[in-house]
């Protein structure tokens, strides 16, 4: 097993590190007060950033650009899971970071459904717009009615009539939805309620702008209301759609998801990884110009022990993400199932963590908005529910290994 880094790995890598440190980390500030301009000048929160859109070129210009989507012949710069990884961390530093390389969610994942089940006509009406960057979109699965992290449990309701769907339904935690740039839906629902367990489900490709569609409010995570990206409550009344916009055929929307969850869990924990290294670096440096007690607090044994601990979890976290990118790239998502696993589990977990212990070591500091740690351990603690809970994924484990030291059935 071999996790080194190919050659295009590393020249990336250097890349997009002096990306980084020339456009993004100096406007972290800017970023905030351009979403506060708007509110102030121009009466909403809710508008494309002109900083976002003004990277985006140049993050193209330097080869920074639809990174995440491996195998496509449409996007030949498009990097292995195993090589991506390391550059998906070093995005993840800064939550906006990745949208400036076109590599954010949910679009990575929508793009990747799109280019694995859809039609032609689809890709070239929707996928080629995302790949561009001049559009957004959003994965329409989870329901307030039902526990949805069991997919099989979606209710709403996708009807043929003649030809076209018609679709009934209430989603919310519906990521992106509240940026007006989102123009299309992936919707999850119900076909055929009367089919065995995991094919009564389909996906289906809705416009946002198709009526019957209602945008009900943004939902805030922690007080923090993502603008102008937003997690949005949604109904779906009577939506008339094509059929063919139907994604691979009726009954086959659990297995999509399933294609479709795979990678974009790895890629929430490349994230969250370089979430937990930025902590751990902000931590250290506040450590050592801080002193209490007559010494500095990087002095102090307590600091020492969870400076130690957070560099032995991220490192595991990081080897055992890379891991589960290697399988996936040689023998496939489902035979790396138990890995991707461990890592949903595994790296939101270690990244809390040490993002708890980053805003102690910045005391009411890492509370506040003068350091981004506070926003960030509220975005973190929702990964660890968003693409499945721990509680799912532990069970997921557990039976896979159950498994192994299964007696014969009696």
């Amino acid at each position: 097993m071999d996790f080194a880094y190919s050659e295009r790995c590393r020249e990336l890598q250097a890349r997009l590190l002096a990306f980084m440190e020339q456009h993004i980390y100096p406007n972290e500030q800017a970023f905030n007060e351009e979403i506060a301009a708007n509110a102030r000048e121009r009466g909403t929160r809710w508008l494309p950033l002109a900083l976002i859109e003004r990277l985006k070129p140049l993050a193209r210009e330097a080869g920074l650009w639809n990174l995440f989507l491996p195998r496509s012949a449409r996007v030949p710069e498009g990097l292995s899971n195993l090589d991506y990884a390391p550059l998906c961390e070093i995005m993840g530093r800064v939550p906006w970071a990745p949208e400036v390389f076109n590599c954010s969610a949910p679009d990575t994942g929508n793009m990747e459904t799109l280019e694995r089940y859809a039609p032609e006509h689809i890709k070239e009406q929707w996928l080629e717009p995302l790949l561009r960057g001049e559009i957004r979109s959003a994965f329409a699965m989870t329901e307030p009615g039902v526990a949805s992290s069991d997919a099989t449990n979606i209710a709403t309701r996708i009807e043929r009539v003649g030809d076209d769907y018609l679709i009934d339904g209430h989603k919310w935690w519906i990521s992106g939805a509240g940026d007006p740039r989102c123009k299309v839906f992936i919707v999850m629902g119900k076909t055929d309620p009367e089919a065995s367990r995991h094919r009564q489900q389909s996906m289906i490709l809705v416009p946002a702008d198709t009526p019957g569609i209602t945008i009900v409010r943004p939902l805030p995570v922690f007080g923090y209301d993502d603008a102008p990206h937003g997690h949005c409550e949604i109904r779906f009344d009577k939506v008339r759609v094509p059929a063919s916009n139907m994604l691979l055929g009726e009954g086959r929307g659990f297995e999509i998801a399933q294609g479709r969850l795979g990678p974009g869990r790895i890629h929430h924990c490349m994230r969250a990884i370089g979430v937990a290294e930025r902590a751990l670096e902000l931590m250290c440096k506040r450590l050592d110009t801080r002193v209490a007690f007559g010494r500095k607090l990087a002095d102090q044994g307590v600091w020492r022990e969870r400076i130690a601990e957070s560099r032995i979890r991220i490192d595991t976290a990081r080897l055992l993400t890379l891991k589960a990118a290697y399988m996936m790239d040689t023998v496939g998502n489902k035979v790396a199932q138990a890995e991707i696993a461990m890592i949903k589990v595994l790296a939101p977990n270690v990244a809390q963590d040490v993002l708890d212990w980053a805003i102690q070591a910045h005391g009411a500091a890492g509370v506040s908005d003068e350091f981004p740690l506070a926003y960030q351990w509220a975005a973190n603690r929702s990964l660890r529910l968003a693409d499945g809970p721990d509680e799912v994924h532990r069970n997921a484990i557990a039976k896979l290994e159950l498994a192994k030291y299964a007696g014969p059935a009696t």
